[in-house]
């Protein structure tokens, strides 16, 4: 009986040590060093990955993407606990953090691949999102520009992308800065 009842709790115990409430989300805002900074302060969001989503060419490269002939966009993976943040919560942080109403890029990046898309794998998701452009539409009485699309394929952008903002930190805040992020978001969002 003993045996048994060892079997039944090391089964249960090691089911739900591996059925951790980890997931991942796609999202793509522009630059996604800029996507990297604010997600990567979120509790919960266990790591991000700069990448590219979306296109039709298998391993894209940084400098295809950009001639926006891959049908790829910046996008960032992120990976969090379910338990501690959800899906709602990293969608209500992607929109702050995006222009959902520029139809030709974001901020200072201009072109297909710089444009706001969110990636959905599931009707759950499909229709949160659906939901929270509704109200962000009727709140700002314009068009939300931002793609919805299913997600396919992610590509880990080249390393020299990965947690840039934080390995050039001077670069980058020169960029962010000269691109007037801060002072657009401000004046969309408050």
């Amino acid at each position: 009986m003993k045996k048994i009842f060892l079997i039944i709790f090391t089964t249960f115990f090691l089911s739900n040590l591996y059925s951790a409430p980890v997931q991942k989300v796609y999202f793509a805002g522009g630059c996604f060093w800029c996507m990297e900074e604010s997600f990567d302060k979120v509790d919960g969001v266990i790591k991000t990955i700069s990448g590219y989503s979306g296109g039709h060419v298998k391993n894209p490269k940084y400098k295809d993407v950009i001639k926006n002939t891959t049908g790829h966009y910046e996008t960032l993976e992120i990976t969090y606990d379910s338990s501690v943040v959800n899906f709602e919560k990293l969608l209500d942080i992607y929109w702050i953090n995006i222009d959902p109403f520029d139809v030709n890029g974001q901020f200072c990046d201009k072109g297909e691949s710089y444009k706001s898309v969110i990636f959905f794998e599931n009707n759950y998701q499909k229709k949160t999102i659906d939901n929270s452009i509704e109200i962000i539409e009727k709140k700002f009485n314009k068009k939300v520009v931002t793609y919805v699309k299913k997600f396919k394929e992610f590509y880990m952008a080249e390393t020299y992308h990965q947690d840039y903002y934080e390995k050039n930190f001077l670069r980058y805040l020169m960029y962010k800065k000269g691109c007037q992020r801060e002072e657009i978001l401000s004046k969309i969002w408050g």
